[in-house]
């Protein structure tokens, strides 16, 4: 077998279609385990109950900036978790697990970002047994992603949600303009 470059080691394997999911204790504050989702392929799993409003797990993984981060995208899979404009985190690459949960449009997880750090924090109670699940609202300029949660309040899409635009109140000046 020839030897692989570089660039296929550290950009396009990571987090490929053979990747195992893998849970850093240390990252974790509750006892989760990884299995087969539903929703796509891996997901991970409370193994026991997670009450509200609680850290669940870090999301983990090398600290990247904007072009490092467009360079690695030609993955077949991303583990990006953006943190700032300009920096994301790859979860492929040192990830504590965290990168395998799954996209839901009724999640019981949010992300909480402070300090380039994330964590993902209960939203309601978590049983036993259960997905952990996150809306990822992709943003910025990127085509719509399919969404397959099977939510009854399923948008269709992992993309953020798009917010009608504010109605603003009339200025003064305005109001009196259309008085005239």
């Amino acid at each position: 077998m020839p030897e692989l470059t570089a660039f296929v080691r550290e950009v396009i394997l990571p987090g490929g279609p053979d990747a195992i999911p893998r849970l850093n204790p240390s990252a974790c504050r509750f006892k989760l385990r990884h299995g087969r989702s539903r929703i796509d392929r891996w997901g991970i799993f409370a193994a026991e109950p997670i009450p509200r409003r609680r850290r669940v797990i870090d999301y983990t993984g090398e600290k990247v900036g904007r072009k490092e981060a467009r360079r690695r995208s030609l993955r077949s899979r991303l583990f990006f978790f953006r943190v700032s404009k300009n920096r994301s985190i790859d979860g492929a690459i040192g990830g504590s697990g965290a990168e395998f949960i799954n996209h839901s449009c009724e999640p019981n997880l949010v992300a909480r970002v402070r300090k380039g750090r994330v964590t993902f924090v209960s939203l309601r109670r978590i049983e036993r047994g259960q997905e952990l699940l996150l809306d990822y609202q992709v943003a910025g300029d990127v085509p719509p992603l399919a969404c397959r949660c099977g939510a009854p309040a399923c948008r269709g899409t992992m993309n953020k949600p798009a917010t009608p635009p504010r109605s603003r109140k009339p200025s003064l000046r305005s109001r009196k303009a259309a008085v005239s």
